[in-house]
């Protein structure tokens, strides 16, 4: 692993209104993390950044996912930016933005071959029509829609579904109370309680490679409570950070993403540093 390229993904597409007439301010995140200096701290070169279409916020149930259109059209482009860094050598370090940005990732990876991913989330990200109501946030959804669950829109861009299959899948650091999904679907998990008590983090099956995807809601909000849905039991830093030097040492490791941090709920900025140094500790 090296030859890092850090690539802006500001998109809050995939993610619910905080407040009445107010945006998900996670999008400020890549800017914020620049500022820390994450760029000359993992001595990663510059891929740009890959701009999300307009947020609205309007949406009622039935009306399928929130912001579908743009977000659609976001994973493409995303998809894109993502391949041409790999393609010319590189290791693509994603700065979100909402869990949503995932499917670029997935979408890109899908083109070339058969990849995996390392799901490290505080949350299944699996609602779907077959065990929910109706749809709404992308980035609640997003683990379905990658494993081909939900509307072609976002489920089968380029008749590509799925862009990652169920047992390519890893779900790591999701909270017991939301692991009943995955354990019916058969997608394995290892979930944030035994993570913290060294449970071993499985291989995957034999693959062109695997994504590492981090939602940082993995941690304990005694942490990081910054984010949209902070749920207690989560995992401590120098957990998260072992466990991801461990997933990318090993071969096959194809890029990062970092998701749902939001400054906007960090005024004095010390979690957004305690973000940037645990960055620094597993890529470094």
């Amino acid at each position: 692993m090296g030859n890092f390229v850090l690539i802006d993904a500001p998109s809050n597409l995939g993610l619910r209104p905080p407040a009445e007439g107010a945006v998900p301010g996670c999008y400020k995140t890549p800017g914020v993390l620049r500022d820390l200096g994450i760029l000359d701290r993992l001595g990663a070169a510059d891929g740009g950044v890959v701009t999300p279409g307009r947020y609205v916020g309007t949406w009622s149930p039935g009306d399928g996912v929130r912001n579908s259109a743009a977000i659609a059209s976001y994973t493409r482009a995303l998809a894109e930016r993502v391949a041409a860094v790999r393609s010319a050598g590189g290791f693509p370090v994603v700065l979100g933005g909402d869990c949503s940005i995932s499917l670029g990732a997935m979408l890109a990876l899908r083109r070339s071959g058969r990849y995996g991913i390392a799901y490290l989330d505080g949350h299944d990200d699996f609602r779907h029509l077959g065990i929910a109501d109706h749809v709404g946030a992308a980035a609640g959804e997003d683990l379905a829609i990658m494993t081909g669950r939900g509307a072609g829109d976002l489920a089968d861009i380029d008749g590509l579904r799925p862009y990652v299959r169920d047992s390519d899948v890893m779900v790591l650091g999701v909270r017991t109370a939301e692991s009943a999904q995955l354990r019916a679907a058969g997608i394995r998990f290892v979930t944030s309680e035994a993570l913290m008590d060294s449970a071993p983090v499985p291989s995957f099956p034999e693959l062109d490679g695997f994504w590492v995807h981090v939602d940082i809601d993995v941690l304990d909000p005694a942490y990081v409570s910054a984010v949209d849905s902070p749920d207690p039991g989560g995992l401590d830093p120098d957990t998260l950070v072992s466990v991801l030097r461990e997933l990318l040492a090993r071969p096959g490791a194809a890029g990062f993403e970092l998701t749902v941090f939001d400054p906007d709920l960090d005024p004095d900025g010390r979690q957004a540093e305690l973000v940037a140094d645990i960055l620094e500790r597993s890529l470094r």
